[in-house]
């Protein structure tokens, strides 16, 4: 039996986390999460399902951080290249959860875990690639920093943009702040091994996240406005620039050029600065418009 399916555009507007394109990143609306429709397209009438792919996204993820190893400017190009597609396949996952309704709360652990030990598979492998390159320390410390730094401004996006979706009734499967309660230990056994891996990992993170948005918002500020506060088109633009699409679009772009060191700086640099700067807008600009 042939499962009827829309047209790719249509198709590919009905598997959106949300119509409002501005809580996403602009990567992800305009490049990588088309590709993934395509991709949702062809697999929607299967029976694949999105936690396949979602271990599809992460082999991928192993193979880059593998490739990265070889060290050669051919190999690390390719490399680049699996990274983008393993974020492709990472969007995928979701794109395919929400066009055949099949949310689970393995799938949602399960794609956030392997997220974290690919980062960590893939930044040792570049760690030690630079450090061939330019044996220093400030090398190494420069790649540690890059893992710490991705991971939190990942988790940092993900606060407001699920913070938003909330708002919109959408997301209710991902809390914003994970905690294991009476029910979870009653659900799903292998539901729960995830939640409490996914708890040590993400747990420190988001209560991190959470403190930084309260500190933003200030002591005087009313809760009432919370709608408009995680609403703020311009905030979720700023956020949305820390997002795994961007920060793995930065380091596929200059493994293309093989630029190795000089991603590990961005990272540091450039992109905590974009962090600082949302931060900064939040505690200094919009607070101060909303009270």
């Amino acid at each position: 039996m042939t499962i009827s399916r829309p047209d790719p555009v249509t198709f590919f507007k009905q598997s959106l986390k949300s119509d409002a394109y501005y809580a996403d990143e602009l990567i992800n609306i305009y490049l990588l999460r088309p590709v993934a429709s395509v991709i949702v397209w062809l697999l929607y009438p299967t029976s694949v399902t999105p936690n396949q792919v979602t271990v599809i996204a992460i082999l991928i993820g192993f193979a880059a951080a593998w490739t990265y190893t070889v060290g050669t400017p051919h190999a690390i190009a390719i490399a680049g290249f699996l990274v983008m597609m393993k974020d492709v396949f990472d969007d995928a996952d979701g794109q395919l959860a929400r066009a055949k309704q099949l949310y689970s709360r393995r799938g949602r652990f399960l794609d956030s875990i392997g997220d974290f030990v690919v980062d960590v598979a893939v930044f040792t492998a570049i760690t030690s690639v630079v450090y061939q390159q330019c044996p220093s320390v400030p090398m190494i410390v420069s790649g540690i920093l890059s893992l710490l730094g991705i991971t939190l401004r990942v988790s940092y996006h993900v606060f407001y943009q699920a913070s938003f979706l909330h708002l919109e009734d959408r997301y209710k499967l991902n809390r914003i702040v994970e905690e294991i309660t009476e029910e979870d230990r009653k659900g799903d056994p292998v539901a729960l091994r995830l939640q409490q891996l996914f708890v040590i990992i993400y747990n420190w993170q988001d209560r991190l996240m959470y403190r930084i948005d309260r500190w933003c918002m200030g002591k005087k500020f009313n809760d009432e406005l919370l709608p408009t506060w995680y609403s703020d088109r311009f905030g979720l633009r700023i956020s949305g620039l820390l997002g795994f699409g961007t920060e793995l679009t930065l380091l596929a772009v200059c493994s293309w050029l093989d630029a190795l060191p000089t991603y590990l700086y961005l990272n540091v640099f450039l992109m905590n600065g974009i962090w600082l700067a949302s931060v900064l807008y939040r505690r200094l600009v919009l607070a101060g418009n909303l009270r």
